[in-house]
């Protein structure tokens, strides 16, 4: 690159034009050791809300945005994060009244839906436990339950109900994927956690299955083809083959 002088720029005349693969791969393990020193602590924070039952302010951990990064995705859709699993942290809860919900459907409440849940949740609410720097797998699962709970006495939509039985699901698989090979009795314990998420799984299939034909699109986020395949994947995984193959076929001939 000589010539470059002229400029005040002969410093960079000796510059490779095209990166070594070495030098390449020399980076990609320092950002590699990078990621490993940061921690699950360093990417959530204390985020504050308002209850729409209660109107008390609370604070209630978040994943702080953009700083969790995707590396894949199971087949129903579960994403996979770096470092940590960001699904534990998107059941939102007052310690308040007792009030849950994921993140999306926090704040849309009716007063009829607070009436219901002030009557059947918070006269019996007993609160949270104090909470430590991070959620456990079985904490975020116990407020994704609550959530699912908080659901079904607000009569909430279909769709929502089915996608607080899916992101618990993919919690409990994250939880026996993970567990500890000194855990007593593992086999036992990792065979009941599949059995549980399976129970999640046939529950999100069949609320999702019904909201077809009752709600408009698009549903949790989600466009009408992505719903439908992800129907046809939870039918494949509750072994309803010829269920399976009527909804992927939908995707496969859809413009």
């Amino acid at each position: 690159l000589s010539g470059l002088e002229a400029f005040g720029l002969g410093k960079l005349s000796e510059m490779e034009v095209y990166e070594k693969a070495e030098n390449q791969g020399k980076k990609e393990d320092a950002k590699e050791a990078a990621v490993h020193k940061i921690s699950e602590e360093d990417l959530i924070f204390d985020k504050t809300y308002t209850c729409p039952v209660c109107d008390k302010v609370f604070k209630a951990k978040n994943v702080k945005a953009g700083k969790v990064k995707l590396i894949s995705m199971d087949s129903d859709l579960r994403p996979r994060y770096q470092v940590m699993d960001s699904l534990k942290y998107d059941a939102v809860v007052c310690p308040n009244c007792g009030y849950a919900a994921l993140n999306r459907f926090f704040n849309y409440m009716t007063s009829v839906q607070a009436k219901l849940i002030r009557e059947n949740i918070s006269v019996s609410f007993r609160g949270l436990p104090q909470d430590g720097e991070i959620y456990s797998y079985d904490e975020a699962i116990a407020r994704h339950k609550l959530a699912l709970v908080n659901t079904i006495v607000k009569r909430s939509k279909l769709s929502e109900k089915a996608y607080t039985c899916l992101k618990t699901a993919w919690l409990i698989r994250g939880k026996y994927e993970t567990l500890p090979a000194e855990t007593p009795d593992f086999v036992n314990v990792k065979k009941a956690l599949q059995e549980e998420e399976m129970e999640f799984l046939k529950n999100a299939y069949e609320g999702f299955q019904e909201a077809f034909s009752k709600e408009m699109f698009p549903m949790c986020g989600m466009d009408e083809n992505t719903c439908t395949y992800l129907v046809g994947e939870l039918a494949r995984r509750l072994g309803h083959y010829e269920e399976a193959s009527r909804w992927i076929s939908k995707v496969l001939i859809a413009r």
